[in-house]
Order: C-alpha cells, then structure tokens, then sequence
C-alpha cells in the first residue's frame, strides 16, 4: 500500500507536469509571434518581452555553427591567401620577372587597396539586396579569377590591373560575411563566430607560406614558372570552393532546408529580441537607417580603431616574409617562407581565445586595450633590437594582439546598431576604415628603410598607441552616455511619434544603451 508521503509526491508529480508543459507552450507560443512580421519583440527599453528555452537555443546554434561556420571560413582562408600570396611572391621573384624596380612593390599593393576602399560600401549594400547566399560566392568566385589571372600577368600595368580587380571583388567579402552570420546569431555569440573566419587571416599566412613553399619546390606547372604557379594553384582553388559555395551557403533562416519550423522561427525570434522597436528581421533598405549606421559615435570609434590595427595586421601579412628575410639574410627561400609561419599560428590561437572570452562576458570594448598593450610591445622590441632573436620573438607579440582586434572590431560595429539595414551600413564602415589602414600599411615597409625598418616599425608603434587611447576614451563616453540615457523618460521621449518612425531612431532611440 502506498504511503501518504508517497501519494503527496504521486499528486505533486501530476500538478507539476500540467505546468511544465503549460510554460512550453506559452513559450513556444510567443517565439511564434515575436518571429511574426509587424511585432516588436522588446520593450521600449530594448529588453526582451519573450522567454526563450535556453536548451532549443543551444542546439540550434551548435546545428548554424556545422552548417554555416565552416563554409564562409573556408571561403574566406582562400580569400586572403589570394591577397597576400603576392608577399610570398616577391621573395620568388615577382619584381625581377615584372621589371620593378624602387617603390613599385608598394605601388603594386596600393592600387588593390583604391578598388577595395571605394567599392567596401557599394558592395555590402548590394549584399544586403542580393542577398548573402548568392553574393559571397559570386565574389568569392571573381577574386578567384583575379588570383588566377595573376599568374599570366607580363609587366607591372598588368599586374596592377588585375589587383584593381581583385579590390573589387574582396570589398564585400569580410563585412559580407560578418553582416552574413548577424543573420543568424546573438550579439554576443556573434563575436566568436566571426572569430572563426576571420582566424583565417593568420592561417592564410601560415598556410600561404606552407603553400607557396611546396608549390615552388616544383620546377613547374605546364607552361607556368616560379612565383607564377602560387596564383595559378590558388586562384583555381578558390574558383572551385566557390562554386560548391553556390550550393552550400544558405541565404538566410526562412530559406534553411536543415532547419525545422520550429527552428526557423525560434532563429528569427531570438535575433528580433535584440532589435529595440524593429518590427521585423530583415527590413528594406531604409536611407535614414543606413545614414545612421554610419553616423554612429560608437560605430566610427571602433572604425577608427580598426584603421589603426589594420596599419599593423596588413603590414605584417604583406612584409612578415621581408621581415623574416631581413632577420635571417643567409636562410634559403623556402626557409624563410617556413620561418613566417609560427608567429602566424601563435596569433591565429589568441585570435580566437580573446573572443572566446567577449563572447561569455558579452564585452567587446575592454579587450581592446590588452590587444594594443602587446602590439605596442612587440614594435618597442623590433626598434630596440637589432638582434635576430629578439626581433622574432617581436613578431610573435604583433601577431598574438592585432589579430584578434579584427573579430572584435567587425562585432563591436554590429552590436552598437539596431536594424538590418544599419548594420549592412555599420559593418561596411568599420572595414572601409580598416582597408585605409591597409593603404597605409603597403607604404610603411620602403626598400630604402631596411633591413631593421625604424620608419615601420614606429609608424606601427604609433598605430598600436592610438588604439590605446581611442578605445579608452570610447568605453569612458559609453559609460557616460549610458548614465545620461537612464535619466530619460522614454514613453515622454516618443510621444507623438508613429511606430515607423520610433523604428528610423536606431540609436537615438531613448532606450537604447550603448553595448561595451
């Protein structure tokens, strides 16, 4: 016979499973609604109005991580092993067999980063209209066409021409394919995500020298020679991934064939949670939203931070193999090509570890500043030193912070706008600026400055130094800013104002608050 203790426990049991199952469905019932068009899924104080099942949200973000992580990394190696093979074919003989003498080696990299500067705008905008599933590996497979078209190049106009090209193809590729997984994931997760292919940079130069040394060891490639064989391996490898890409890349959640209803709608309804006042995911292109994706405080801070790091990324992607040179003259080519690669797989560790850790604290701004403490370090070694030793350590130093910069920077410019349309706008910002870093950089490294490039290294140093002192005194305003918005009464603040225009407010919206 049963005890009374036992039939309490047999009653509660009965009472509790009506309940449990009650909250899933009013759960399951509001991710239906906050994923419906023409609701807000947050209050005017931009906090979520829905609960969400934290274990669904789990595993769905593991199942976007296999199905659309691996494919934009892969394009995105390929993309910048295309770009900056060409250091590796300058120690193969690039300049002798195209005539170039003095700065044309600067200039050659110059013309790439014109095309990619102007077109960086243009081209996430058209991302945002075509659509990311078709427009990622539409230039995926352009830049490979250039990289091929490389490898038949006969002078410099050529070969500047061809890079023009390239530029183009590349400028939508990295705010491409961050706008692409804002699609799909949370503010916070986005970071790491976006560490994932963007981790690809140091492991193009790991792998690029891995590449280029194995392919150079053969005496040739049909008719092709030398240097020449790097592009034309690479640029059909990138053409074939792209074209598999066509197949593979999803457009967006709605469009997913390996998601469930269910999972479509839970995938729209939790990124709608964090888009104060938005009524919908993805918006038209609205001119207001799109302005103020640009004419963010926050957004051009973090770009300006970015143009500064990316002084300091390009220069050692581009002059890593000059620099190894100039450290160990005697070494063989293909050694020296060796030698570029662990400061890479050093840097392509922290890379990731560092968002890793911006992803659980859901902080981007304060690992700024770590990140320009180490680069400052590692150029202080370079213009201290002479000494082969210490110079190689200082390119390890380099590569550990000023990677890393690149995911939280690309996040940070996402995260500090509402809508679809801003942040198309806001992503194409923050690499515009960074590729006018990049200009900078193929004209800090001159022939006349080396071997030991104080000029380089110092403009390098004061690179590292700004983004000290911006990214300080950004997270100081945002604190400040934030405490001056808590004082607002919101519902005052809106007044009179229709439901389209509270949505064209983006961060002027009196319940927004700055993410640091």
């Amino acid at each position: 016979m049963a005890t009374s203790d036992e039939i309490s426990k047999s009653s509660d049991t009965k009472e509790a499973l009506p309940e449990s199952l009650a909250r899933e469905q009013r759960i399951e019932k509001d991710v239906d609604l906050a994923a419906e068009e023409g609701f807000a899924a947050t209050d005017s104080h931009g906090a979520p109005i829905i609960e969400f099942d934290r274990l669904a949200e789990r595993k769905l973000r593991n199942k976007i991580d296999y199905m659309v992580v691996p494919t934009v990394s892969l394009l995105y190696l390929f993309c910048f092993i295309d770009r900056s093979n060409i250091g590796n074919a300058r120690l193969a003989g690039l300049e002798t067999d195209l005539g170039m003498s003095g700065n044309d080696y600067n200039v050659l990299l110059s013309i790439f980063f014109i095309s990619y500067i102007v077109f960086e705008v243009p081209c996430n905008l058209a991302c945002k209209w075509i659509g990311p599933g078709w427009f990622i590996p539409f230039i995926s497979f352009g830049f490979g066409v250039c990289s091929l078209g490389t490898a038949f190049v006969r002078d410099l106009p050529a070969a500047c021409g061809v890079r023009f090209l390239l530029g183009v193809f590349e400028a939508g590729m990295m705010p491409g394919i961050s706008y692409y997984l804002s699609r799909w994931y949370r503010r916070s997760e986005l970071v790491f995500r976006i560490s994932l292919f963007v981790v690809m940079a140091p492991l193009a130069g790991a792998f690029g020298g891995l590449i280029a040394s194995g392919i150079l060891s053969l005496s040739n490639i049909g008719s092709v020679r030398a240097w020449r064989m790097i592009f034309l391996v690479e640029g059909i490898i990138t053409m074939g991934l792209s074209l598999i890409s066509f197949f593979t890349l999803t457009d967006r959640p709605e469009t997913a064939r390996w998601l469930t209803e269910e999972e479509k709608t839970l995938a729209i309804a939790r990124v709608k949670s964090e888009m104060l006042a938005q009524t919908t995911v993805l918006d038209k292109t609205n001119r207001k939203k799109v302005w103020l994706g640009f004419w963010n405080p926050v957004v051009l801070a973090t770009s300006l931070i970015f143009l500064f790091n990316n002084i300091t990324v390009q220069g050692l992607a581009f002059f890593a193999p000059t620099i190894v040179a100039s450290i160990y003259p005697t070494y063989s080519t293909v050694q020296k090509q060796l030698y570029t690669v662990p400061p890479y797989l050093v840097g392509a560790v922290f890379e990731v570890l560092l968002p890793l850790l911006s992803w659980r604290l859901d902080k981007r701004q304060i690992f700024f500043i770590p990140v320009a403490l180490l680069t400052m370090m590692g150029y202080i070694m370079f213009l201290a030193s002479s000494d082969a030793t210490v110079r190689y350590a200082a390119a390890f130093f380099t590569a550990i912070s000023c990677f890393a910069a690149g995911p939280l920077t690309n996040a940070q410019a996402s995260a500090q706008v509402i809508s679809d349309s801003a942040r198309s706008m806001s992503l194409a910002t923050n690499m515009m600026f960074g590729n006018i870093g990049g200009l900078v950089a193929t004209w800090s490294y001159l022939s006349w400055d080396g071997p030991n490039y104080p000029i380089g290294n110092g403009l390098n140093l004061a690179a590292s130094t700004m983004i000290l002192l911006l990214a300080t005194a950004a997270l100081l305003w945002m604190h400040a800013d934030n405490k001056r918005r808590d004082r607002l009464d919101v519902g005052k603040e809106l007044e009179g104002l229709s439901q389209a225009q509270i949505e064209c407010l983006e961060w002027k919206h009196p319940g927004w608050r700055w993410k640091p």
